[in-house]
């Protein structure tokens, strides 16, 4: 069976949802990854959209989604990817891990902003989650 990843950023619009991605991507074996923001912004950022595309990485189910839509999931692992996140990560109902790995924003940046975050996320994060879950 799967474990369960829930990565946590504010705006659930950029960093999370290419760490929800590239975990799918690289770990879908092992784990299944949810991402949510604390304040969603209710929009996945074009660009952000852009470089899981050109990685041939995008679904159509990845969406900018409020915690209430992700509590009910019972996870092995919470990751936040900013600090914010990490300031104000919630409450759940069963005791979970928590880790934070922090990435730099590209929101409001150019194309190769998105780039970088993607393989920074790569580099650091994923060997990460497949440490703790696989």
């Amino acid at each position: 069976m799967k474990k369960a990843v829930l990565i946590l950023c504010t705006g659930n619009s950029c960093r999370s949802i290419i760490a929800e991605a590239l975990i799918n991507a690289r770990l879908g074996d092992c784990v299944q990854a949810f991402s949510s923001g604390v304040a969603a912004s209710g929009r996945v950022n074009p660009l952000t959209k852009k470089v899981l595309q050109d990685h041939d990485i995008w679904q159509d189910q990845y969406h900018s989604k409020n915690l209430d839509e992700v509590m009910h999931f019972e996870y092995q692992l919470v990751v936040t990817v900013c600090d914010h996140a990490r300031e104000v990560c919630p409450v759940f109902p069963k005791p979970v891990e928590k880790i934070h790995i922090g990435f730099e924003d590209p929101d409001g940046k150019p194309y190769e902003a998105f780039v970088e975050t993607y393989h920074q996320i790569e580099k650091k994060l994923i060997p990460e989650i497949r440490r703790i879950l696989c």
